[in-house]
């Protein structure tokens, strides 16, 4: 009968500190229009962009050729980056020493008017 009276009975730390506040109860479910989609949602089908200098097999990309510098940099000045226009790594690099250079010598402007 000893051992009735001595319980060992340990209850496991819990691994979670006990919050209160904002969103301390149970989680819920995230709603159908989240962005991962949801039942009976598409899931959005983002195409692989290519470069276009790889496709057209255009190697030299030149300063003076202002226009196709133009549509690589925003209307702010900035260079665009390759991830949304697409373009190569090898070609990004040339594109943007091509954009430096006209900037140099006033064929593009380094910022836009305001």
């Amino acid at each position: 009968m000893a051992d009735e009276t001595q319980s060992t009975e340990q209850h496991a730390p819990t691994s979670r500190p006990a919050h209160s506040g904002p969103g301390a109860g149970p989680r819920t479910p995230r709603p159908a229009g989240a962005p991962g989609g949801g039942p009976g949602g598409r899931k959005f089908f983002r195409r692989k962009k290519v470069c276009k200098f790889c496709t057209e097999k255009i190697d030299a990309i030149s300063y003076r050729d202002v226009r196709l510098l133009q549509g690589f940099v925003a209307e702010r000045g900035k260079i665009v980056p390759r991830r949304l226009t697409g373009v190569c790594t090898r070609h990004q690099r040339k594109l943007s020493l091509a954009i430096k250079q006209s900037r140099n010598i006033a064929l593009l402007a380094f910022a836009a008017r305001f």
